[in-house]
């Protein structure tokens, strides 16, 4: 038996922000809404200090590759689809153990 962690790695723009608190709110919504929504983990790993862009790592782990890169593009697009930052750029990494 295999197992499998699934990563990936979101940017987002947020165009109309201007401070770092405005951007802590916009990322909060996005990490809890996409948490509560399909039980993964998430939190925000680079450009901490830019108020305008937001890059956040999502992880699963599981046995079949296909189904962590389905739920990782359905969390990417979910991400998207709430309309609070516009998407940048998006990387899905699998790594087989």
């Amino acid at each position: 038996m295999s197992v499998t962690v699934g990563i990936a790695r979101i940017t987002f723009r947020l165009h109309d922000n201007h401070s770092l608190k405005g951007k802590r709110k916009v990322v909060k919504s996005l990490i809890e809404k996409s948490r509560h929504r399909f039980q993964v983990s998430i939190a925000e790993v680079e450009d901490l200090d830019v108020y305008q862009r937001a890059t956040l790592g999502v992880a699963v782990i599981g046995n079949n590759s296909r189904v962590l890169n389905s739920l990782l593009d359905r969390v990417i697009d979910y991400m998207e689809s709430l309309g609070l930052a516009d998407l940048e750029d998006s990387d899905i990494e699998l790594i087989s153990l």
